[in-house]
C-alpha cells in the first residue's frame, strides 16, 4: 500500500491508484476512445465524485474498475492498483476474490442488477458465501440481517423479490449486496438515478454512514453536481474520456478553473437569487476519431489557436489541484466568459460570467 497526501492535507493510504487508464470500444468505423489516459489516487476514507454529460467515460471507468467489461470494450493501457496489486494482471480466480471483498459495484438500476427470481436475503447470502463458503447457516443469517440493517432495511425484507420493493428499497438492497463484506473501496455508479429527491437525500446518507463505518473509500459517479457537492471530498471532472479538472471539492466550486467545470455550475440553479441558467453550447464531440487539441476547444469561449492543436496536459494549479487546460500557466484563474462570444460548433455563450477578470487569449490579448 502506498503512501499520499490525503484531501485533508495528511499523509494517508492510497487504496486505490488508476494510472493512464485506456479503454476502447471496438466498432467497424474504428476503435472509439471512451477513456484515454484517465489517471488518480484515492485515499482512505475519501469520497471522490465523477461528473460529467453523457458519453464522458463515468459508467465506463465504474466497469473497468471492476473489470466488468465486455466486448466490444476493452482496456488497452494503463494500470488499477488496490493496495499496490494491479486489477488488470489478476488471474480470474485471483480477481473473484478480490472483487466484493476488497472492491465493491453499486450499479445503476437496481432492478436491472438484481435477480428477479431471487429473495434479497438469498442475493446477499451468495455473496458471502462465494468468499466464505465454510460459514454456518446460522453465521450466514446473521450476517444478511446486519448487512440489511446497514442500509435501513429490517430483516423481513430480505424475504421479499426485488419487484416487491420500492425503488429506494431495491437501491438499498442492491448496496447491503455490495457492502455485505466489508470492502475497502466502493464504486457507486449513480446510486439515486430514477428516484425522487426525498428518496435520493435518504440513499445518499445511508451511503455515507456506511462508508464512514467501514473507513471505505467512495467514488461516487453521477450527473447531479449539486448532490454530489454535498457528499464528496473531492471531483473528477470527466470530458470526451478525459480528466479536465480534478482536486478537492470546496475550492473547485468556488474557483473553477477549467472552462467546463464553471459551466457545468453555471447550468445549476440556486439559491442566491434569479439568474439565468446557462446551457453549454453545442454537444459533446463523437469519440471516434476526435479532432487534434482540446475535445473541448469547439465549446469553449476561451479557446485560442493552442487549443485547436495541442492537447492539454494535467498540470498542478494548486495542492491536490489538476487542470487540464492551457489558459495555465500564464493565469492565475479562470477568466471571464466575456458576453455572447460565438463557439466553433455555431453555439453562443448567452451572457457574462464571473471570473476573476482577466482577458483570455484569442478574446483581447495573447498570453
Amino acid at each position: 500500500m502506498s503512501e499520499s497526501v490525503s484531501p485533508n492535507g495528511q499523509a494517508d493510504e492510497v487504496v486505490l491508484r488508476v494510472e493512464e487508464l485506456q479503454v476502447f470500444y471496438d466498432t467497424p468505423a474504428g476503435p472509439v476512445r471512451a477513456l484515454d489516459g484517465v489517471s488518480f489516487d484515492l485515499h482512505r476514507g475519501e469520497r471522490m465524485g465523477l461528473v460529467g454529460e453523457s458519453g464522458s467515460g463515468k459508467t465506463t471507468l465504474a466497469v473497468a474498475l471492476m473489470r466488468l467489461l465486455r466486448p466490444p470494450g476493452h482496456v488497452v493501457g494503463g494500470r488499477v492498483l488496490l493496495e499496490g496489486q494491479d486489477l488488470r494482471t489478476m488471474s480470474e480466480d485471483e480477481l473473484r476474490a478480490v472483487r466484493l471483498k476488497e472492491i465493491a459495484l453499486v450499479p445503476q438500476a437496481a432492478m436491472n442488477s438484481l435477480n428477479p427470481v431471487m429473495r434479497v436475503d438469498t442475493q446477499i447470502a451468495d455473496g458471502i458465501l462465494a468468499h466464505e463458503p465454510g460459514l454456518r447457516r446460522q453465521a450466514i443469517r446473521a450476517r444478511v440481517v446486519d448487512a440489511l440493517a446497514r442500509v435501513g432495511l429490517s430483516p423481513a425484507m430480505g424475504d421479499r423479490y426485488p419487484d416487491q420493493l420500492s425503488g429506494g428499497q431495491r437501491q438499498r438492497a442492491a448496496m447491503a449486496v455490495a457492502v455485505a463484506l466489508n470492502p475497502k473501496v466502493i464504486v457507486a455508479d449513480e446510486p439515486t438515478s430514477a428516484l425522487d429527491v426525498v428518496v435520493q437525500r435518504q440513499v445518499m446518507a445511508t451511503l455515507g454512514r456506511i462508508q464512514e463505518g467501514l473507513e471505505a473509500a467512495v467514488i461516487l459517479i453521477g450527473h447531479d453536481l449539486g448532490l454530489i457537492a454535498q457528499f464528496a471530498d473531492t471531483i473528477g471532472v470527466l470530458y470526451a474520456g478525459r480528466l479536465a479538472e480534478y482536486g478537492p471539492i470546496d475550492r473547485i466550486l468556488e474557483r473553477p478553473r477549467h472552462p467546463y467545470t464553471r459551466l457545468l455550475l453555471d447550468s445549476l440553479p440556486t439559491l442566491d437569487g434569479k439568474r439565468a441558467l446557462v446551457g453549454i453550447p453545442g454537444l459533446p464531440p463523437a469519440l471516434l476519431n476526435l479532432p487534434p487539441g482540446c475535445p473541448f476547444a469547439p465549446r469553449c469561449p476561451l479557446a485560442f489557436d493552442r487549443c485547436r492543436d495541442e492537447t492539454p496536459e494535467l498540470q498542478d494549479v494548486g495542492p491536490d489541484w489538476r487542470v487540464a487546460c492551457h489558459l495555465y500557466p500564464e493565469h492565475a484563474d479562470l477568466p471571464s466568459f466575456p458576453e455572447g462570444v460565438p463557439t466553433d460548433d455555431g453555439g453562443v455563450v448567452p451572457g457574462p460570467v464571473a471570473g476573476a477578470g482577466a482577458t483570455a487569449p484569442g478574446v483581447g490579448s495573447a498570453p
